[in-house]
């Protein structure tokens, strides 16, 4: 890493460090804050249904009182003190005195619990109402939440009780007002606020039993979870419902139970609290930290490079010079700047060029004179060999001649077959030797590499299975995902095919030939493998070297020339062999072209078979 990159890095860090932990505070500190305040919001609006429960309650008490105080109620309690009185006379006075005192519930009852005439359902004169004649001080209790009975079903209602005495026997008037979402219409919450109110009904949870002011409530079904836990023990709670992923629909709640007089849970006041207004204004937050940011990068930029121009500029000529000396310009110097650090390294770096140009000078004309040397030892030794024998045949036809021996004849034919076959072989020394040399560059044009090596299998197939001869099994797996190769298809089948010789070479008892390929990102791989009696790790190392001669592979430049050809094509080969399983060639070719080199259309088989025929 650069001097500059690490003074920009520590400049952005720090910035970014002090402006994160400022944006996490300002939004930790906003997120409470609005927490806060939907708390006491919440709080106060539960007050506020609340305080609009317990006036509803207040009012049923005094309309009850009045019904009570009026001159009728005494009247009738009066009356009803007679023996052989007749309460049908009265069996509709409840729902008229009920509308005009606007109550939704009205029950006359007798000193026996007998109803004598209902506003709700008059059908139930006559039913008895227990628990009215209880020992109860009802004008103590004022007003209670109670589960009442009527034609369309159980309804909840705000009740009282008062109780008219007219000798031993008293008058009971039953009434209250129904508790539904006419009660949340009559409090109006602060912005963002809501009220619910759950109807505790049935013995279990009910959708349809949780309204709000326009009637039920979508998903209520999300509510039942904390209605039951009021079930279970009637208590304030808070709770937050994720309307959806999305972070600004969440919704606080706070949970009022309502009770009975035995202390059952008869409903729930349910006021929620929407975090979208706190959840926006975070997101504000962030992205205004974000602009924040944005501006602290360019701004540690701009510093980091006004804070390390003056010393990176030399320090990025030293390392465009180094490029420069490690692609081979050893003639390269770097003007020297002052007497600081870095001259004192250019020096230091001028000096170290000039030396490195005298060593490879010197490298050069030894390796010249080792190349050479080499060179000279590889012929002599491929010519003395069959040198020998020529000169023994000579020798033997001049002694033959001047001997006058009979069997001159004999002896002649025999010499020189023998010279013969020794100019051959110094004639095939000779070829390779130009072959090698004279090795042309690729031309590339689009390949198909799969194509190239079914081609190939076709020219051994009549050796694989030739008679006289162990057979080898040829497997064959190629991806047929394969891509175009920008390559020489003449070339490539040259060099596969002397692998392909190779490992024919390799199996003089029979086998199997294995060749593969598949890719690998922006590279083809063939892999050439067989079942021969394999080759030591020191062959191995050695296998590619010019002349060099394995247990099963003839002295020549087979090899060396396939090295070549995936050279000059920028890809790689290696070996894989184990002495007694069999040996393995491993290419990689790459799928695009040298720089130098325009891409073609890929070749077709005609034309590929035209440049093997030309090739041979």
């Amino acid at each position: 890493m650069t001097f500059r990159t690490k003074l920009f890095v520590v400049f952005l860090l720090a910035l970014l460090l002090a402006v994160g932990l400022l944006a996490f505070g300002a939004t930790a500190l906003t997120r409470r804050t609005f927490d806060q305040l939907n708390h006491q919001h919440t709080d106060a609006a539960v007050a506020q249904y609340s305080r609009e429960f317990e006036r509803r309650g207040a009012e049923v008490s005094h309309q009850v009182q009045e019904i009570a105080d009026a001159e009728g109620t005494v009247r009738m309690a009066i009356d009803l003190r007679r023996p052989q009185s007749d309460v049908s006379i009265y069996v509709n006075d409840a729902r008229g005195v009920a509308q005009s005192h606007q109550l939704d519930f009205l029950d006359f009852v007798s000193s026996d619990g007998s109803i004598i005439s209902s506003a709700e359902w008059s059908a139930r004169s006559g039913y008895k109402l227990s628990w009215v004649t209880q020992p109860i001080d009802w004008a103590a209790l004022n007003s209670f939440l109670m589960k009442i009975d009527t034609p369309s079903g159980p309804e909840l209602g705000v009740i009282s009780v008062s109780t008219v005495r007219v000798g031993d026997k008293n008058l009971y008037i039953v009434g209250g007002e129904r508790l539904d979402k006419n009660f949340l219409s009559s409090v109006i919450p602060p912005p963002g606020m809501r009220g619910l109110l759950y109807l505790n009904l049935s013995p279990t949870f009910q959708v349809n039993n949780l309204v709000d002011a326009a009637g039920p409530v979508p998903q209520a079904d999300h509510f039942e979870r904390y209605v039951e836990k009021e079930r279970v023990q009637p208590t304030r709670q808070r709770f937050e419902i994720l309307w959806k992923r999305d972070a600004a629909s969440a919704e606080e709640f706070q949970a009022l139970p309502l009770v009975g007089r035995q202390q059952d849970l008869l409903g729930v006041i349910l006021v929620g609290s929407s975090k979208t207004e706190g959840v926006a204004l975070g997101r504000r937050i962030r992205l205004l930290s974000y602009g924040v940011m944005a501006v602290g990068v360019l701004l540690a930029f701009l510093l980091s490079w006004w804070g390390a121009a003056g010393v990176t500029r030399p320090a990025l000529e030293l390392v465009d010079a180094a490029r420069e000396v490690s692609a081979g310009s050893l003639n390269t110097r770097v003007r020297v700047h002052g007497q600081n650090e870095i001259a004192r390294l250019a020096q230091t770096f001028n000096r170290m060029t000039e030396q490195l140009q005298e060593n490879r000078e010197r490298l050069v004309q030894a390796e010249r004179v080792t190349a050479w040397r080499d060179i000279a030892h590889w012929i002599s030794r491929e010519i003395k060999n069959p040198l020998l024998p020529l000169w023994t045949s000579i020798e033997n036809l001049q002694r033959s001649k001047q001997q006058g021996s009979a069997d001159f004849d004999r002896t002649f034919g025999e010499s020189t077959g023998t010279m013969a076959n020794s100019i051959d072989k110094i004639t095939k020394t000779v070829a390779q030797l130009s072959d090698f040399a004279d090795m042309p560059r690729p031309a590339l044009v689009g390949a198909n590499l799969n194509q190239i090596v079914k081609d190939v299998l076709k020219i051994f197939e009549p050796q694989f299975s030739a008679v006289g001869r162990p057979p080898i099994s040829p497997e064959v797996h190629l991806d047929e995902n394969l891509p175009p190769i920008h390559a020489d298809p003449a070339l490539l089948h040259r060099a596969i095919e002397s692998l392909v010789l190779n490992a024919m070479a390799a199996m003089p008892t029979g086998g199997v030939l294995m060749l593969r390929t598949a890719q690998d990102d922006s590279n083809v791989r063939l892999e050439v493998s067989d079942t021969g009696a394999g080759l030591t790790l020191e062959e191995t190392q050695h296998l590619f070297t010019p002349y060099y001669s394995a247990n099963h592979l003839a002295a020549g430049l087979g090899l060396a020339i396939v090295q070549s050809v995936v050279s000059d094509h920028g890809g790689r080969i290696s070996v894989e062999s184990e002495t007694g399983v069999g040996t393995s060639f491993h290419i990689t070719l790459p799928t695009n072209p040298p720089k130098n080199a325009e891409p073609l259309p890929v070749r077709t088989d005609k034309s590929l078979a035209a440049d093997k025929s030309s090739a041979n």
